[in-house]
Protein backbone atom coordinates (compact mmCIF):
# COMPACT_ATOMS: atom_id res chain seq x y z
CA UNK A 1 0.00 0.00 0.00
CA UNK A 2 1.59 3.33 -0.97
CA UNK A 3 2.35 5.90 1.69
CA UNK A 4 -0.43 8.47 1.95
CA UNK A 5 0.74 12.07 2.20
CA UNK A 6 -1.35 14.95 3.41
CA UNK A 7 -1.99 17.69 0.87
CA UNK A 8 -3.45 20.20 3.33
CA UNK A 9 -1.74 23.50 4.01
CA UNK A 10 -1.32 22.91 7.74
CA UNK A 11 1.63 20.59 7.24
CA UNK A 12 3.65 23.54 5.95
CA UNK A 13 3.20 25.57 9.12
CA UNK A 14 6.57 24.41 10.41
CA UNK A 15 8.85 23.44 7.55
CA UNK A 16 12.37 22.66 8.71
CA UNK A 17 13.85 21.95 5.29
CA UNK A 18 16.29 24.82 4.94
CA UNK A 19 16.80 24.84 1.16
CA UNK A 20 13.07 24.66 0.55
CA UNK A 21 12.41 27.43 3.05
CA UNK A 22 15.11 29.67 1.60
CA UNK A 23 13.84 29.25 -1.94
CA UNK A 24 10.29 30.09 -0.86
CA UNK A 25 11.46 33.22 0.94
CA UNK A 26 13.58 34.32 -2.03
CA UNK A 27 10.67 33.76 -4.41
CA UNK A 28 8.30 35.76 -2.19
CA UNK A 29 10.76 38.64 -1.86
CA UNK A 30 11.35 38.69 -5.62
CA UNK A 31 7.62 38.76 -6.35
CA UNK A 32 7.11 41.53 -3.83
CA UNK A 33 9.89 43.61 -5.34
CA UNK A 34 8.49 43.14 -8.82
CA UNK A 35 5.06 44.13 -7.63
CA UNK A 36 6.34 47.18 -5.79
CA UNK A 37 8.85 48.30 -8.41
CA UNK A 38 8.72 51.94 -9.42
CA UNK A 39 7.16 51.54 -12.81
CA UNK A 40 5.38 54.32 -14.61
CA UNK A 41 1.69 53.87 -15.02
CA UNK A 42 1.09 51.82 -11.90
CA UNK A 43 -2.61 52.50 -11.20
CA UNK A 44 -2.27 52.20 -7.44
CA UNK A 45 0.63 54.62 -7.28
CA UNK A 46 -1.01 57.00 -9.77
CA UNK A 47 -4.06 57.25 -7.53
CA UNK A 48 -1.91 57.90 -4.48
CA UNK A 49 0.07 60.55 -6.33
CA UNK A 50 -3.16 62.27 -7.37
CA UNK A 51 -4.26 62.25 -3.73
CA UNK A 52 -0.93 63.77 -2.72
CA UNK A 53 -1.25 66.45 -5.38
CA UNK A 54 -4.75 67.27 -4.20
CA UNK A 55 -3.58 67.68 -0.60
CA UNK A 56 -0.62 69.80 -1.73
CA UNK A 57 -2.86 72.11 -3.75
CA UNK A 58 -5.24 72.48 -0.82
CA UNK A 59 -2.39 73.10 1.62
CA UNK A 60 -0.71 75.67 -0.65
CA UNK A 61 -3.91 77.27 -1.92
CA UNK A 62 -2.99 80.62 -0.39
CA UNK A 63 0.58 80.93 -1.72
CA UNK A 64 0.07 81.65 -5.42
CA UNK A 65 -3.11 83.75 -4.94
CA UNK A 66 -1.18 85.97 -2.52
CA UNK A 67 1.50 86.42 -5.20
CA UNK A 68 -1.22 87.29 -7.74
CA UNK A 69 -2.76 89.86 -5.39
CA UNK A 70 0.67 91.36 -4.66
CA UNK A 71 1.43 91.64 -8.37
CA UNK A 72 -1.99 93.23 -9.02
CA UNK A 73 -1.55 95.73 -6.19
CA UNK A 74 1.91 96.65 -7.45
CA UNK A 75 0.57 97.09 -11.00
CA UNK A 76 -2.27 99.32 -9.85
CA UNK A 77 0.16 101.42 -7.83
CA UNK A 78 2.48 101.68 -10.85
CA UNK A 79 -0.40 102.84 -13.03
CA UNK A 80 -0.96 99.78 -15.23
CA UNK A 81 -4.69 100.35 -15.14
CA UNK A 82 -7.80 98.22 -14.63
CA UNK A 83 -6.54 95.53 -17.00
CA UNK A 84 -4.28 94.06 -14.30
CA UNK A 85 -7.25 93.85 -11.93
CA UNK A 86 -9.20 91.86 -14.54
CA UNK A 87 -6.16 89.62 -14.98
CA UNK A 88 -5.94 89.04 -11.23
CA UNK A 89 -9.64 88.13 -11.07
CA UNK A 90 -9.32 85.67 -13.97
CA UNK A 91 -6.21 84.02 -12.48
CA UNK A 92 -7.80 83.70 -9.04
CA UNK A 93 -10.87 82.08 -10.59
CA UNK A 94 -8.63 79.55 -12.36
CA UNK A 95 -6.78 78.68 -9.14
CA UNK A 96 -10.10 78.42 -7.28
CA UNK A 97 -11.29 75.87 -9.86
CA UNK A 98 -8.09 73.83 -9.31
CA UNK A 99 -8.57 73.97 -5.52
CA UNK A 100 -12.18 72.76 -5.83
CA UNK A 101 -11.03 69.92 -8.05
CA UNK A 102 -8.38 69.02 -5.45
CA UNK A 103 -10.97 69.01 -2.67
CA UNK A 104 -13.24 66.71 -4.66
CA UNK A 105 -10.35 64.31 -5.35
CA UNK A 106 -9.28 64.37 -1.70
CA UNK A 107 -12.77 63.42 -0.55
CA UNK A 108 -13.03 60.58 -3.06
CA UNK A 109 -11.73 57.13 -2.18
CA UNK A 110 -8.52 56.20 -3.96
CA UNK A 111 -10.04 53.04 -5.40
CA UNK A 112 -12.86 55.05 -7.02
CA UNK A 113 -10.58 57.46 -8.87
CA UNK A 114 -10.00 57.21 -12.61
CA UNK A 115 -6.27 58.04 -12.88
CA UNK A 116 -6.27 59.08 -16.53
CA UNK A 117 -9.37 61.28 -16.33
CA UNK A 118 -8.36 62.92 -13.04
CA UNK A 119 -4.85 63.55 -14.32
CA UNK A 120 -6.25 65.16 -17.47
CA UNK A 121 -8.66 67.35 -15.50
CA UNK A 122 -5.82 68.62 -13.31
CA UNK A 123 -3.67 69.40 -16.34
CA UNK A 124 -6.53 71.36 -17.91
CA UNK A 125 -6.94 73.35 -14.72
CA UNK A 126 -3.22 74.12 -14.56
CA UNK A 127 -3.28 75.08 -18.27
CA UNK A 128 -6.04 77.61 -17.54
CA UNK A 129 -3.88 79.03 -14.74
CA UNK A 130 -1.03 79.17 -17.26
CA UNK A 131 -3.22 81.21 -19.60
CA UNK A 132 -3.65 83.71 -16.78
CA UNK A 133 0.14 83.91 -16.32
CA UNK A 134 0.54 84.28 -20.11
CA UNK A 135 -1.84 87.22 -19.95
CA UNK A 136 0.32 88.70 -17.19
CA UNK A 137 3.49 88.15 -19.29
CA UNK A 138 1.85 89.95 -22.25
CA UNK A 139 0.74 92.95 -20.24
CA UNK A 140 2.39 96.22 -21.16
CA UNK A 141 2.58 99.55 -19.42
CA UNK A 142 3.52 102.56 -21.49
CA UNK A 143 2.41 105.05 -18.85
CA UNK A 144 3.98 103.21 -15.90
CA UNK A 145 6.02 105.14 -13.36
CA UNK A 146 8.32 102.10 -13.00
CA UNK A 147 11.03 101.77 -15.59
CA UNK A 148 11.84 98.12 -14.96
CA UNK A 149 8.31 96.77 -15.27
CA UNK A 150 9.43 93.87 -17.50
CA UNK A 151 12.05 92.88 -14.91
CA UNK A 152 9.38 92.79 -12.17
CA UNK A 153 7.18 90.59 -14.35
CA UNK A 154 10.07 88.16 -14.85
CA UNK A 155 10.71 88.01 -11.09
CA UNK A 156 7.02 87.34 -10.41
CA UNK A 157 6.99 84.56 -13.02
CA UNK A 158 10.11 82.99 -11.46
CA UNK A 159 8.48 83.01 -8.03
CA UNK A 160 5.30 81.48 -9.43
CA UNK A 161 7.31 78.78 -11.23
CA UNK A 162 9.22 77.91 -8.06
CA UNK A 163 6.01 77.67 -5.99
CA UNK A 164 4.32 75.54 -8.65
CA UNK A 165 7.35 73.23 -8.95
CA UNK A 166 7.11 72.48 -5.22
CA UNK A 167 3.34 72.26 -4.73
CA UNK A 168 2.52 70.48 -8.02
CA UNK A 169 5.49 68.07 -8.06
CA UNK A 170 3.19 65.06 -7.51
CA UNK A 171 1.46 65.70 -10.86
CA UNK A 172 3.58 64.88 -13.90
CA UNK A 173 3.62 67.68 -16.48
CA UNK A 174 1.88 70.25 -14.27
CA UNK A 175 4.76 72.74 -14.40
CA UNK A 176 5.10 72.61 -18.18
CA UNK A 177 1.33 72.81 -18.67
CA UNK A 178 1.24 75.92 -16.49
CA UNK A 179 4.28 77.94 -17.61
CA UNK A 180 5.19 76.82 -21.13
CA UNK A 181 2.83 79.38 -22.69
CA UNK A 182 3.70 82.24 -20.24
CA UNK A 183 7.45 81.81 -20.83
CA UNK A 184 6.89 81.77 -24.60
CA UNK A 185 4.72 84.90 -24.36
CA UNK A 186 7.31 86.74 -22.29
CA UNK A 187 10.12 85.67 -24.66
CA UNK A 188 8.11 86.86 -27.68
CA UNK A 189 7.35 90.18 -26.04
CA UNK A 190 11.00 90.71 -25.09
CA UNK A 191 12.23 89.77 -28.53
CA UNK A 192 9.78 92.21 -30.13
CA UNK A 193 11.04 95.12 -28.04
CA UNK A 194 14.68 94.08 -28.51
CA UNK A 195 15.80 95.47 -25.18
CA UNK A 196 18.88 93.91 -23.49
CA UNK A 197 17.25 93.53 -20.07
CA UNK A 198 14.12 91.91 -21.51
CA UNK A 199 16.23 89.53 -23.59
CA UNK A 200 18.32 88.53 -20.56
CA UNK A 201 15.22 87.91 -18.40
CA UNK A 202 13.60 85.96 -21.24
CA UNK A 203 16.67 83.78 -21.49
CA UNK A 204 16.64 83.33 -17.73
CA UNK A 205 13.00 82.23 -17.80
CA UNK A 206 13.67 79.83 -20.66
CA UNK A 207 16.57 78.25 -18.74
CA UNK A 208 14.63 78.21 -15.45
CA UNK A 209 11.69 76.28 -16.89
CA UNK A 210 13.61 73.01 -17.55
CA UNK A 211 15.51 73.48 -14.29
CA UNK A 212 12.31 73.71 -12.24
CA UNK A 213 10.88 70.83 -14.31
CA UNK A 214 13.90 68.75 -13.28
CA UNK A 215 13.36 69.70 -9.63
CA UNK A 216 9.69 68.76 -9.87
CA UNK A 217 10.59 65.43 -11.48
CA UNK A 218 13.01 64.63 -8.63
CA UNK A 219 10.36 65.49 -6.06
CA UNK A 220 7.93 63.27 -7.95
CA UNK A 221 10.40 60.38 -7.78
CA UNK A 222 10.84 60.96 -4.06
CA UNK A 223 7.09 60.83 -3.57
CA UNK A 224 6.93 57.66 -5.64
CA UNK A 225 9.67 56.09 -3.55
CA UNK A 226 7.86 56.98 -0.34
CA UNK A 227 4.70 55.40 -1.69
CA UNK A 228 6.69 52.30 -2.63
CA UNK A 229 8.13 52.05 0.87
CA UNK A 230 4.72 52.52 2.44
CA UNK A 231 3.20 49.86 0.21
CA UNK A 232 6.04 47.48 1.03
CA UNK A 233 5.56 48.19 4.72
CA UNK A 234 1.84 47.40 4.45
CA UNK A 235 2.65 44.18 2.61
CA UNK A 236 5.18 43.17 5.25
CA UNK A 237 2.70 43.94 8.02
CA UNK A 238 0.14 41.75 6.28
CA UNK A 239 2.70 38.95 5.97
CA UNK A 240 3.61 39.33 9.64
CA UNK A 241 -0.06 39.12 10.60
CA UNK A 242 -0.41 35.97 8.51
CA UNK A 243 2.73 34.45 10.05
CA UNK A 244 1.51 35.37 13.53
CA UNK A 245 -1.85 33.72 12.95
CA UNK A 246 -0.09 30.62 11.62
CA UNK A 247 2.26 30.54 14.61
CA UNK A 248 -0.67 30.96 17.00
CA UNK A 249 -2.42 28.07 15.30
CA UNK A 250 0.75 25.96 15.46
CA UNK A 251 1.22 26.83 19.14
CA UNK A 252 -2.38 25.91 19.88
CA UNK A 253 -1.93 22.56 18.17
CA UNK A 254 1.35 21.99 20.01
CA UNK A 255 -0.35 22.75 23.32
CA UNK A 256 -3.17 20.36 22.44
CA UNK A 257 -0.63 17.69 21.51
CA UNK A 258 1.30 18.29 24.72
CA UNK A 259 -1.89 18.02 26.74
CA UNK A 260 -2.79 14.81 24.93
CA UNK A 261 0.70 13.46 25.66
CA UNK A 262 0.38 14.31 29.36
CA UNK A 263 -3.03 12.65 29.56
CA UNK A 264 -1.69 9.59 27.76
CA UNK A 265 1.27 9.26 30.09
CA UNK A 266 -0.92 9.81 33.15
CA UNK A 267 -3.38 7.13 32.04
CA UNK A 268 -0.71 4.69 30.88
CA UNK A 269 1.54 4.98 33.95
CA UNK A 270 -0.68 2.67 35.98
CA UNK A 271 -1.21 0.34 33.04
CA UNK A 272 2.54 0.00 32.52
CA UNK A 273 3.69 -0.17 36.13
CA UNK A 274 1.23 -2.85 37.24
CA UNK A 275 2.44 -5.59 34.85
CA UNK A 276 6.04 -4.46 35.32
CA UNK A 277 5.79 -4.92 39.08
CA UNK A 278 4.44 -8.44 38.52
CA UNK A 279 7.28 -9.19 36.09
CA UNK A 280 9.87 -7.87 38.52
CA UNK A 281 8.41 -9.72 41.48
CA UNK A 282 8.00 -13.09 39.80
CA UNK A 283 11.37 -12.91 38.03
CA UNK A 284 13.08 -12.10 41.33
CA UNK A 285 11.36 -15.05 43.00
CA UNK A 286 12.48 -17.31 40.17
CA UNK A 287 16.04 -15.97 40.11
CA UNK A 288 16.46 -16.35 43.88
CA UNK A 289 14.79 -19.83 43.80
CA UNK A 290 12.48 -18.88 46.65
CA UNK A 291 10.01 -21.68 45.90
CA UNK A 292 12.66 -24.26 45.18
CA UNK A 293 15.77 -24.85 43.10
CA UNK A 294 15.71 -24.83 39.32
CA UNK A 295 17.05 -27.94 37.63
CA UNK A 296 18.32 -25.94 34.67
CA UNK A 297 20.69 -23.01 35.55
CA UNK A 298 19.97 -21.35 32.20
CA UNK A 299 16.41 -20.65 33.34
CA UNK A 300 17.81 -18.92 36.42
CA UNK A 301 19.97 -16.71 34.22
CA UNK A 302 16.98 -15.93 32.03
CA UNK A 303 15.01 -14.91 35.10
CA UNK A 304 17.79 -12.51 36.15
CA UNK A 305 17.84 -11.05 32.64
CA UNK A 306 14.08 -10.58 32.71
CA UNK A 307 14.36 -8.86 36.10
CA UNK A 308 17.14 -6.54 34.94
CA UNK A 309 15.32 -5.65 31.73
CA UNK A 310 12.10 -4.98 33.61
CA UNK A 311 13.94 -2.79 36.12
CA UNK A 312 15.52 -0.83 33.29
CA UNK A 313 12.13 -0.36 31.64
CA UNK A 314 10.60 0.77 34.95
CA UNK A 315 13.39 3.31 35.46
CA UNK A 316 12.83 4.59 31.92
CA UNK A 317 9.09 5.00 32.52
CA UNK A 318 9.71 6.79 35.81
CA UNK A 319 12.16 9.23 34.20
CA UNK A 320 9.82 9.98 31.31
CA UNK A 321 6.93 10.56 33.69
CA UNK A 322 9.03 12.80 35.93
CA UNK A 323 10.20 14.90 33.00
CA UNK A 324 6.65 15.11 31.61
CA UNK A 325 5.29 16.27 34.97
CA UNK A 326 8.03 18.91 35.22
CA UNK A 327 7.39 20.21 31.71
CA UNK A 328 3.63 20.28 32.31
CA UNK A 329 4.13 22.17 35.59
CA UNK A 330 2.53 19.40 37.64
CA UNK A 331 5.60 18.47 39.64
CA UNK A 332 4.88 19.63 43.17
CA UNK A 333 7.82 20.39 45.44
CA UNK A 334 7.45 19.17 49.02
CA UNK A 335 9.78 21.74 50.54
CA UNK A 336 11.10 21.30 54.06
CA UNK A 337 14.35 21.94 55.95
CA UNK A 338 16.93 19.30 55.04
CA UNK A 339 20.67 18.75 55.28
CA UNK A 340 22.43 18.59 51.92
CA UNK A 341 25.41 16.83 53.50
CA UNK A 342 23.27 14.01 54.89
CA UNK A 343 21.39 13.45 51.64
CA UNK A 344 24.55 13.34 49.51
CA UNK A 345 26.27 11.05 52.01
CA UNK A 346 23.33 8.61 51.92
CA UNK A 347 23.41 8.64 48.11
CA UNK A 348 27.17 7.88 48.15
CA UNK A 349 26.53 4.88 50.41
CA UNK A 350 23.74 3.71 48.13
CA UNK A 351 26.02 3.83 45.07
CA UNK A 352 29.03 2.36 46.87
CA UNK A 353 28.25 -1.22 45.90
CA UNK A 354 27.78 -0.33 42.24
CA UNK A 355 31.06 1.60 42.23
CA UNK A 356 32.91 -1.24 43.99
CA UNK A 357 31.84 -3.68 41.29
CA UNK A 358 33.78 -1.54 38.78
CA UNK A 359 36.68 -0.96 41.19
CA UNK A 360 35.83 2.76 41.34
CA UNK A 361 36.70 4.76 44.44
CA UNK A 362 34.29 7.44 45.67
CA UNK A 363 36.09 10.21 47.56
CA UNK A 364 33.93 12.44 49.77
CA UNK A 365 35.09 16.01 50.32
CA UNK A 366 32.46 17.73 52.46
CA UNK A 367 32.64 21.02 54.31
CA UNK A 368 31.57 20.86 57.93
CA UNK A 369 28.78 22.72 59.68
CA UNK A 370 26.69 23.55 56.63
CA UNK A 371 23.26 24.94 57.51
CA UNK A 372 20.08 23.39 56.27
CA UNK A 373 18.46 23.95 52.91
CA UNK A 374 14.78 24.65 52.37
CA UNK A 375 14.19 22.23 49.51
CA UNK A 376 12.45 19.04 48.40
CA UNK A 377 14.50 16.19 49.84
CA UNK A 378 13.24 13.71 47.25
CA UNK A 379 14.25 16.04 44.38
CA UNK A 380 17.68 16.71 45.93
CA UNK A 381 18.19 12.98 46.40
CA UNK A 382 17.26 12.36 42.76
CA UNK A 383 19.74 15.05 41.65
CA UNK A 384 22.56 13.45 43.61
CA UNK A 385 21.71 9.90 42.46
CA UNK A 386 21.52 10.95 38.80
CA UNK A 387 24.91 12.68 38.93
CA UNK A 388 26.56 9.77 40.78
CA UNK A 389 25.00 7.21 38.47
CA UNK A 390 26.30 9.04 35.38
CA UNK A 391 29.77 9.34 36.87
CA UNK A 392 29.95 5.64 37.73
CA UNK A 393 28.54 4.65 34.36
CA UNK A 394 31.16 6.50 32.33
CA UNK A 395 34.20 6.10 34.59
CA UNK A 396 36.51 3.29 33.64
CA UNK A 397 37.60 0.45 35.90
CA UNK A 398 39.96 1.62 38.62
CA UNK A 399 38.84 5.23 38.30
CA UNK A 400 38.00 7.79 40.94
CA UNK A 401 34.96 9.96 41.62
CA UNK A 402 35.29 12.98 43.87
CA UNK A 403 32.08 14.25 45.50
CA UNK A 404 32.20 17.70 47.09
CA UNK A 405 29.62 19.67 49.03
CA UNK A 406 30.26 23.21 50.22
CA UNK A 407 29.66 26.92 50.02
CA UNK A 408 29.40 28.94 46.80
CA UNK A 409 30.90 32.39 46.38
CA UNK A 410 27.42 33.91 46.56
CA UNK A 411 26.54 32.29 49.87
CA UNK A 412 24.63 29.32 48.48
CA UNK A 413 25.52 25.64 48.59
CA UNK A 414 26.72 23.34 45.84
CA UNK A 415 27.12 19.67 45.01
CA UNK A 416 29.99 18.70 42.70
CA UNK A 417 30.56 15.25 41.18
CA UNK A 418 33.85 14.97 39.28
CA UNK A 419 35.19 11.84 37.57
CA UNK A 420 38.32 11.02 35.61
CA UNK A 421 36.50 9.27 32.80
CA UNK A 422 36.84 9.82 29.05
CA UNK A 423 35.10 13.21 29.15
CA UNK A 424 32.69 14.82 26.70
CA UNK A 425 33.61 16.80 23.55
CA UNK A 426 32.80 20.48 23.91
CA UNK A 427 30.43 20.51 20.94
CA UNK A 428 28.42 17.60 22.40
CA UNK A 429 27.64 19.25 25.75
CA UNK A 430 24.40 20.88 24.45
CA UNK A 431 23.36 17.49 23.05
CA UNK A 432 24.00 15.78 26.39
CA UNK A 433 21.96 18.41 28.22
CA UNK A 434 18.96 18.01 25.90
CA UNK A 435 16.19 15.48 26.45
CA UNK A 436 17.04 11.99 25.13
CA UNK A 437 20.46 13.30 24.08
CA UNK A 438 23.49 11.01 24.30
CA UNK A 439 27.09 11.71 23.45
CA UNK A 440 29.21 9.74 21.04
CA UNK A 441 31.09 8.05 23.89
CA UNK A 442 27.87 6.75 25.38
CA UNK A 443 26.77 5.42 21.99
CA UNK A 444 30.10 3.75 21.29
CA UNK A 445 30.28 2.13 24.72
CA UNK A 446 26.66 0.96 24.42
CA UNK A 447 25.84 2.22 27.91
CA UNK A 448 22.21 1.77 28.86
CA UNK A 449 20.42 5.04 29.41
CA UNK A 450 17.60 7.23 28.23
CA UNK A 451 19.37 10.57 28.10
CA UNK A 452 16.94 12.07 30.62
CA UNK A 453 19.12 12.15 33.73
CA UNK A 454 20.77 15.53 33.19
CA UNK A 455 17.62 17.25 31.81
CA UNK A 456 15.75 16.13 34.94
CA UNK A 457 18.58 17.52 37.09
CA UNK A 458 18.40 20.83 35.23
CA UNK A 459 14.63 21.05 35.61
CA UNK A 460 14.65 20.21 39.31
CA UNK A 461 17.37 22.78 39.99
CA UNK A 462 15.44 25.39 37.99
CA UNK A 463 12.38 24.71 40.15
CA UNK A 464 14.55 25.42 43.21
CA UNK A 465 15.92 28.59 41.61
CA UNK A 466 19.35 27.01 41.19
CA UNK A 467 21.76 26.43 38.33
CA UNK A 468 23.48 23.47 36.74
CA UNK A 469 26.95 23.56 35.22
CA UNK A 470 28.72 20.86 33.24
CA UNK A 471 32.46 21.10 32.59
CA UNK A 472 34.28 18.44 30.64
CA UNK A 473 37.42 17.84 28.60
CA UNK A 474 38.35 14.86 26.52
CA UNK A 475 40.55 12.32 28.34
CA UNK A 476 40.48 14.45 31.50
CA UNK A 477 37.03 13.79 32.94
CA UNK A 478 33.75 15.53 33.63
CA UNK A 479 32.52 17.69 36.50
CA UNK A 480 28.81 18.26 37.14
CA UNK A 481 27.91 21.04 39.59
CA UNK A 482 24.46 21.55 41.10
CA UNK A 483 24.15 25.00 42.71
CA UNK A 484 21.45 25.99 45.21
CA UNK A 485 20.95 29.76 45.65
CA UNK A 486 21.39 31.79 48.80
CA UNK A 487 17.62 32.12 49.19
CA UNK A 488 17.43 28.38 49.89
CA UNK A 489 19.95 28.46 52.74
CA UNK A 490 18.37 28.62 56.20
CA UNK A 491 20.15 30.45 58.99
CA UNK A 492 20.51 28.61 62.26
CA UNK A 493 18.23 29.85 65.04
CA UNK A 494 19.77 30.57 68.43
CA UNK A 495 19.29 27.90 71.10
CA UNK A 496 16.58 28.42 73.68
CA UNK A 497 17.95 29.39 77.12
CA UNK A 498 17.80 26.75 79.86
CA UNK A 499 16.30 27.33 83.28
CA UNK A 500 19.74 27.87 84.87
CA UNK A 501 20.73 30.45 82.27
CA UNK A 502 17.40 32.22 82.66
CA UNK A 503 17.79 32.32 86.47
CA UNK A 504 21.37 33.66 86.14
CA UNK A 505 20.13 36.41 83.81
CA UNK A 506 17.47 37.38 86.33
Amino acid sequence: MPLQRSTTADKFIVDRRKPHRNSDVARAVRKTRDRLSQQAGNPDFDRELLKLHARAMMGGAIIVPLLVLAAAATGLFAGVGKEIGVWALFTLICYTIVVFMARRVDRTEAAELNPLQTHGDFLIGHFLCGLGWAWFAWLGCDACQVDQFQLIKAVVLLLAMAATAITASSLRGALLATFAVPVAAYAYAGARQWMPVELIMAGLLIVSLPFFAYVARQLNRSSLMLLSFRSEKDALIAELDTAKSMSDEARRRAEDANLAKSRFLASMSHELRTPLNAILGFSEVMANEVLGPMSNPTYRDYARDVHDSGQHLLDLINEILDLSRIEAGRYQLNEEPMMLLSVVEDCCHMMELKARNKDIRIVQDFENALPRLFADERAVRQIALNLLSNAIKFTGTGGEIRVRVGWTAGGGQYLSVKDNGPGIPEDEIPVVLSAFGQGSIAIKSAEQGTGLGLPIVQSLLAMHGGEFELHSKLREGTEAIAIFPLSRVMEELPALPTKAVAARRR
